[in-house]
C-alpha cells in the first residue's frame, strides 16, 4: 500500500489528517481508517507487544514510587527506616497491627534475600569446585609426547 508508506512517512499528524478527511468525505470511510490507525498502532494507543510490557512495568514503578514516599519518605530499600511511620488512620489496634504485618513482611523480605544469596554462594562454590575438580583431573594425564 503505497499511501500507508507515504503517510507514515509524515507521522502521526498524517493519519489524524487523512481520518478527519475520511470523514468529511464519507463517513465509513473515516471510521474504517479510524480502526486501521488504532489497531494498527500507527496512533500509539496499543502499546503492541514488548512497548506495553515495557510501559506496564514502568507505570508499576511509578506507583511503586509513590507509595514509597507516602509511607517513608526517601533513602533505603524501604524508604528512611521502614514504612512504620505511615500517617494515623485513627484506629490505635489498626495502626498496630498494620505496622506489625509491615515489619513482618520486610523481615521476611530480608530473610528472602539473605536466603537468595547464600543460594547463589553455594551454586558458585559447587561450580567452582566442580571446575577445579575438572582441572586436576586434566592435568594429572600427561599430553601426549609428539
Amino acid at each position: 500500500m503505497p499511501i500507508v508508506a507515504k503517510l507514515d512517512e509524515f507521522g502521526r499528524g498524517a493519519w489524524i489528517a487523512f481520518t478527519v478527511l475520511g470523514f468529511m468525505v464519507w463517513w465509513p470511510l473515516g471510521l474504517a481508517t479510524l480502526a486501521f490507525t488504532i489497531g494498527s498502532g500507527r496512533m500509539g494507543c496499543g502499546y503492541a507487544g514488548a512497548g506495553r510490557q515495557e510501559y506496564r512495568m514502568s507505570r508499576l514503578q511509578e506507583k511503586m514510587d509513590r507509595l514509597r514516599s507516602r509511607m517513608g519518605g526517601e533513602g533505603g530499600r524501604f524508604g528512611g527506616g521502614g514504612w512504620h511511620r505511615g500517617p494515623s488512620s485513627g484506629n490505635r489496634a489498626f495502626d498496630e497491627y498494620r505496622q506489625e504485618t509491615l515489619r513482618r513482611l520486610e523481615d521476611e523480605q530480608r530473610e528472602f534475600h539473605d536466603f537468595l544469596g547464600r543460594l547463589r554462594m553455594a551454586r558458585d562454590k559447587a561450580e567452582f569446585d566442580q571446575f577445579m575438580a575438572d582441572r586436576r583431573g586434566g592435568e594429572a594425564t600427561p599430553p601426549p609426547a609428539g
